[in-house]
């Protein structure tokens, strides 16, 4: 079986058909501890609690690597999914785009060219 801890650096380079094969192990190996700490008193604790942080760490680079293939799948996309979307807050997520900020309308391009700031001097005492 396998050696208890797995190392998350190790695992980035692994395809995902390894990695699932190693959370196949790791989770019949979990199976069989807890079998042995119901048939006999002496406890594996520490094994099992290592096996189960391992099992959450294949699972989490397995997550990492298809949401990065999601994002590059969506990359022009028209529209991404909302959990790849960026969080952000509510009003910020409604507030208008740099585009729309940025438009004028033509009845106010026309009362800023007619009517501009007036630019006052200040006279030197």
């Amino acid at each position: 079986m396998s050696s208890g801890k797995v190392k998350t650096v190790q695992l980035w380079d692994k395809s995902k058909d390894d990695l699932m094969k190693q959370l196949g192990e790791l989770k019949t190996e979990l199976g069989q501890l807890r079998i042995q700490q119901v048939a006999s008193s002496g406890s594996k604790l520490n094994k099992i609690h290592d096996l189960r942080k391992s099992i959450a760490r294949v699972l989490t680079v397995i997550n990492a690597k298809q949401r990065s293939q999601l994002r590059l799948f969506y990359k022009n996309k028209k529209y991404t999914p909302l959990d790849l979307r960026p969080k952000q807050t509510r009003a910020i997520r409604r507030r208008l785009s740099p585009e729309d900020k940025a438009r004028v309308l033509e009845k106010t391009k026309k009362r800023n060219m007619h009517f501009p700031q007036r630019k006052f001097a200040v006279k030197a005492a």
